[in-house]
């Protein structure tokens, strides 16, 4: 029986323990040493910060991760990452690979797959990659805009503070607040209009529509006929009696017509005012009067 002595064993427990080590580093790095992978390689003029182990992912789905990262000393102003993904993964020529940033996530790898199904990239084959900043580039290309604005929110910031600094402000937001309370009163004014009177109006104004009604019924059933014949019997009577009046041959007509009765009238008219005059002036010569009888002349 051989037997194993204690440095063999504190041995052979410490290599273990660096195995285990080693690989629980590369599976919490997301590189499974015992996995078969694919590997690439993809060349971008800068990465951004792009680390080892960041994510790659394609169509939203973590595909693999970056294995390392090169500088081309060859080509001054390319770095090469190789990526590792899975082997499953078919990558087809014209993809490309875009680098972008996010607030809280860092940089991130993103293949994007092209549309062709007869040819595909082989292991080792180089990616074109290229780099979209995202909201962080964005937001750097704004920074000039907001120093640009930055005067002009401060003048507006001031005339700001004056205005609502003005005595005046408060007087109209008094008068405001007053004006709110009348409106205020005269809904409920109105309420009260819609809910008491208006019922009472609408109907008298039914009422008023009935009577209308009664109104058309009499106008519809009254004889038009009739009524016309009597008015024009009226008018025949009328113009018969005019008749009358301009002809010479009644008495009515002898009395608007004969000029000789105004003549005598007017003459008769006169003699009566003349002897009312001289009764007047004489009227001993008309009325005798005497207590003691008539005395002889």
């Amino acid at each position: 029986m051989i037997r194993v002595n204690k440095e063999v064993r504190i041995g052979m427990a410490g290599i273990a323990a660096l195995c285990i080590l080693v690989y629980g580093l590369n599976y919490l790095k997301g590189i499974h040493i015992f996995k078969p992978t694919s590997y690439f390689y993809v060349q971008f003029h800068q990465v951004n910060g792009l680390t080892k182990s960041s994510p790659v992912f394609a169509d939203g789905y973590r595909i693999g991760i970056v294995r390392d990262l090169y500088y081309d000393y060859a080509r001054s102003g390319n770095v090469i990452a190789e990526i590792d993904v899975d082997p499953d993964l078919r990558i087809p020529k014209g993809s490309t690979a875009e680098l972008t940033s996010g607030l809280m996530d860092g940089m991130k790898m993103n293949l994007l797959l092209a549309n062709n199904p007869r040819e595909r990239y082989e292991i080792g084959d180089t990616i074109q990659g290229t780099v979209n900043g995202g909201v962080m580039d964005k937001a750097a290309a704004m920074v000039p805009q907001i120093e640009r604005m930055l005067p002009k929110l401060d003048s507006i910031l001031s005339s700001l503070n004056s205005l609502l600094a003005d005595p005046a402000i408060a007087g109209t937001l008094h008068h405001a607040e007053h004006a709110m309370a009348n409106i205020e009163g005269a809904s409920r004014q109105l309420n009260v209009l819609m809910n008491k009177d208006l019922p009472q109006l609408t109907g008298k104004l039914n009422t008023i529509s009935d009577n209308f009604v009664v109104i058309s019924n009499n106008l519809k059933a009254a004889d038009y006929a009739a009524l016309i014949q009597k008015v024009d019997a009226t008018v025949a009577n009328v113009k018969q009696l005019t008749d009358n009046l301009n002809r010479p041959d009644n008495t009515i007509g002898l009395l608007l017509n004969d000029s000789s009765l105004y003549n005598n009238l007017n003459a008769t008219t006169s003699n009566a005012a003349a002897l009312l005059e001289d009764l007047k002036a004489h009227p001993k010569r008309y009325v005798h009067f005497s207590l003691f009888g008539k005395k002889d002349k």
